[in-house]
């Protein structure tokens, strides 16, 4: 991962939030937090990564899911996360010099699929901060 400099002002370009289909490389360890993948399908087109500038997570339950666990056990699935809940998002550079947020949703898709899913969240632009 790249070190991003402070002075980078990140601008949304478009709003995308389309489903995905990504390739690894080397599979991951653990399926529900898997990491950047090396390359993502997106509308036909192959976007290889070529750096991964920032990652972040985020665990907050939400709608019915919000109030359906204890507050002592809600505190520490925050910090870590619990089965099923979650996102793991990824800014990226791919070869073709474009910048996207992605990322992987821990949800399971139903009962029979109980795997997450790979979204495109947006393209981005920069500008340098004086």
């Amino acid at each position: 991962m790249m070190n991003t400099p402070n002075n980078i002002n990140w601008k949304p370009i478009r709003f995308i939030s389309e489903p995905i289909d990504v390739e690894f490389d080397r599979q991951p360890i653990f399926e529900k937090k898997p990491g950047f993948p090396n390359r993502f399908i997106w509308r036909d087109e192959i976007f290889q990564i070529t750096q991964v500038l920032l990652e972040w997570h985020d665990y907050e339950r939400r709608g019915r899911m919000a109030n359906n666990m204890r507050s002592t056990h809600a505190s520490l699935a925050k910090k870590r996360g619990s089965w099923g809940v979650g996102q793991f998002y990824f800014r990226v550079q791919t070869k073709q010099g474009r910048y996207f947020d992605l990322y992987y949703d821990r949800a399971p898709k139903n009962v029979d699929d109980r795997k997450g899913s790979w979204f495109l969240f947006r393209e981005l632009s920069y500008t340098i901060k004086d």
